[in-house]
Order: structure tokens, then C-alpha cells, then sequence
């Protein structure tokens, strides 16, 4: 059977840069990023001291979500510190998400003359476990990094470890450092979960309802991308609380003179 549906779980790997394999999912991110830069660089070129309705529907939206990492963290300063790494989760993811609604994957590829077919240039970003799981490795290196720099090293490595609580303080510190790792599995395959189940669905009402369904399941996977976008940047902050928290039992002064200090 020539036509049906074709559902490839993998990016397709198109050539290799200096020993390193490039991806038709790998090119799609460079696309996304190159179109968020062109984005930022026109819109810094016409920032104006009276701002229009774009810029100051903008300025607003930025304002909402820096009032809200500030009030989870705590400080303001805090909330400086982190709302670049967090906005810029949720622009990218988000971005990358409205991507998978363009026509260009199955559509643009090269050749193979070989097997007859067309190798694609562009997959889906998030459609891709590599990407949501480098995605999740920055994340939780910065959540870890954070509780290091703020807490130090044995102050935070006591969350896991704590021989003073007797065994049921070491097994709760070990469930706890388990969690912590999971947080790698956790943030990567809920993304690539939700997206890769739309693309298969979205396929598959294709298929068999090509005509009127699809629209309004396009729709939704919109919101679900948002939504996704959302949850990834929001459990990032949620997580770098928990990080820099100290201690059950110990006295919080200290992280946020530390922090504000900052």
C-alpha cells in the first residue's frame, strides 16, 4: 500500500557538521530561532518612548508574567534574575508548537532517488524527544545550579541526603532526590507527548475526515500548544522555588537577604 498514513516517530537525519548528525528537526529549531531573532531585531529597531498599541500590549503581557515570578519567588530581584530564562522557554516552545501548523513538513525535502520517496527537511520541534529532552537538561541544570549557588553545596545536597532524621529521613531525602532526577523525564515526554499525539491525530482526522474536522482540531491543538508552551516555562519557576528554598526546618532569612543581594 504506496498511499496512507505516514507516521515517522524519528527526525530524519540530512548530513553530518563536523562529526555531528544534523536533523531535519535540529533545521526547524534553527528556523524558529532565526525567525525570533529577525522578530526581536525589528521590533528593538521600532521601540519608542510613546508606545504604540503592539508595544504596549507587549510591555503589559511582559509586566503580567514578571509580577507573577516575582510573587512565586518572592523578590523582585529574583524575579529579574530568572524571567529571561523563563520567558524565553515559553517564546521559543511556543513558537516552535505554531510552527508544526505551517506546510512545510512532508512538503519541502530532497530527493532520494534511491528509495524512490522524499527525505523532509523540517519535523516537527517538539514532535522530537531530542529536543524536548536538551529542553528539560537546561532546565533542570539551571534549577540545580540555582539551589547550589543560593543554598551551597551542602546546605542543598542535605535535601537529599540526611542521615540526622534517622531512616525515615534518609529514605524521604532519597524519594526526594529521585523526584529531582525524574524532573528530567517528567518535563521532556509531557511535551513531546502532547505534540506528538497531535500530529498523529491531526493526521488520522485527515485521513478520514479531510474536509471539515481538521479546522476546528487544529484549533485545539493550538490551545494545546500554548498550553504546553505555559506548563514548561511555569513548572521551570516552580521548580527553581523548591530549588532555592532551604531546608525543612531551617531558618529561610538567610536565601533571601542572599538572594536580594543579588
Amino acid at each position: 500500500m504506496e498511499e496512507g498514513l505516514h507516521i515517522v516517530l524519528a527526525s530524519e537525519r540530512l548530513f553530518n557538521l563536523w562529526g555531528l548528525p544534523i536533523t531535519s528537526s535540529l533545521l526547524t529549531a534553527w528556523l524558529v530561532i532565526a525567525v525570533l531573532l529577525i522578530a526581536t531585531w525589528l521590533i528593538r529597531r521600532n521601540l519608542s518612548l510613546i508606545p504604540g498599541k503592539i508595544q504596549a500590549g507587549v510591555e503589559m503581557f511582559f509586566e503580567y508574567v514578571l509580577t507573577m515570578i516575582e510573587q512565586n519567588l518572592g523578590t523582585r530581584a529574583l524575579a529579574l534574575r530568572y524571567f529571561p530564562l523563563i520567558m524565553t522557554i515559553f517564546i521559543f516552545v511556543f513558537t516552535a508548537n505554531m510552527f508544526d501548523f505551517l506546510p512545510i513538513y512532508g512538503t519541502i525535502g530532497i530527493v532520494d532517488h534511491e528509495h524512490h520517496g522524499l527525505i523532509p527537511l523540517f519535523h516537527a520541534v517538539n514532535a522530537d524527544l531530542n529536543s524536548t529532552l536538551a529542553l528539560a537538561i537546561i532546565s533542570f541544570l539551571t534549577i540545580e545550579l540555582s539551589g547550589i549557588l543560593t543554598l551551597g553545596v551542602l546546605k542543598y545536597g542535605s535535601k537529599f541526603v540526611n542521615f540526622t532524621g534517622g531512616l525515615v529521613g534518609f529514605l524521604v531525602g532519597l524519594v526526594e532526590l529521585i523526584g529531582n532526577l525524574a524532573r528530567l523525564v517528567s518535563l521532556s515526554f509531557r511535551l513531546f507527548g502532547a505534540i506528538f499525539a497531535g500530529h498523529v491525530l491531526l493526521l488520522v482526522v485527515g485521513m478520514f475526515v479531510p474536509y471539515i474536522l481538521p479546522v476546528p482540531i487544529m484549533l485545539f491543538e493550538m490551545f494545546i500548544g500554548l498550553l504546553q508552551a505555559a506548563v514548561f516555562a511555569i513548572l521551570t519557576m516552580a521548580f527553581i522555588k523548591l530549588a532555592i528554598e532551604e531546608p525543612h526546618g531551617a531558618d529561610h532569612g538567610p536565601v533571601h537577604t542572599h538572594a536580594a543581594s543579588h
